[in-house]
């Protein structure tokens, strides 16, 4: 028990390093139990959703380029920012779902909530799937390069092998365990 008491900590203090229209970077300060402070460096965000979006025989996934890490093709489930003030992460997850790959859903299951990196990230990224799919669009107002890519449900392992995005290895991971709903 006295150990978790050592790892306990509060924030003392903080300053905003920079702030852009996606991240926010701040080095804040925290004091441990025993006295001692430090500070961190902790890349601050609204937040994200993705979703493992299937039509009964295949995933449809995104390839868009990904600037950096300077991929031109980047195998995704669709996925987007929470940015919308107050916007609920499965009414996030509908919005994007038509703004990326212009569809709807009317089955929806959250897979799991996960942190992509907790050292240095805030970041909550929400994970669903999505089935019984009818055509519905939305335009994002953004400048995005998406080439929707149907994949067959019952190649997960190839799907696996052509993503290196952590919130799609998740979802196909996830899918490869506990199954598809609606299927």
């Amino acid at each position: 028990m006295s150990e978790a008491r050592d790892r306990q900590f509060e924030r003392t203090g903080g300053k905003v390093l920079y702030d852009g229209r996606i991240v926010h970077l701040v080095e804040d300060t925290f004091r441990f139990a025993d006295g001692k402070e430090v500070k961190r460096e902790i890349v601050r965000t609204t937040g994200a959703v993705g979703i493992l979006v299937h039509d009964g025989k295949d995933l449809l996934l995104t390839r868009q380029p990904r600037e950096a890490i300077g991929q031109p093709d980047s195998l995704e489930i669709p996925a987007g920012r929470l940015d919308k003030p107050g916007e609920p992460p499965l009414d996030c997850a509908k919005r994007e779902l038509a703004e990326e790959i212009g569809y709807a859903a009317a089955g929806w299951q959250h897979m799991l909530t996960y942190q992509p990196s907790v050292g240095i990230l805030d970041e909550k990224a929400y994970v669903y799937i999505a089935w019984d799919l009818s055509e519905e669009s939305a335009d994002s107002g953004e400048d995005e390069r998406i080439e929707v890519v149907r994949w067959p449900v019952d190649d997960l392992d190839g799907a696996l092998e052509q993503v290196s995005d952590g919130k799609t290895v998740i979802a196909l991971l996830w899918a490869k365990a506990h199954g598809l709903p609606g299927l």
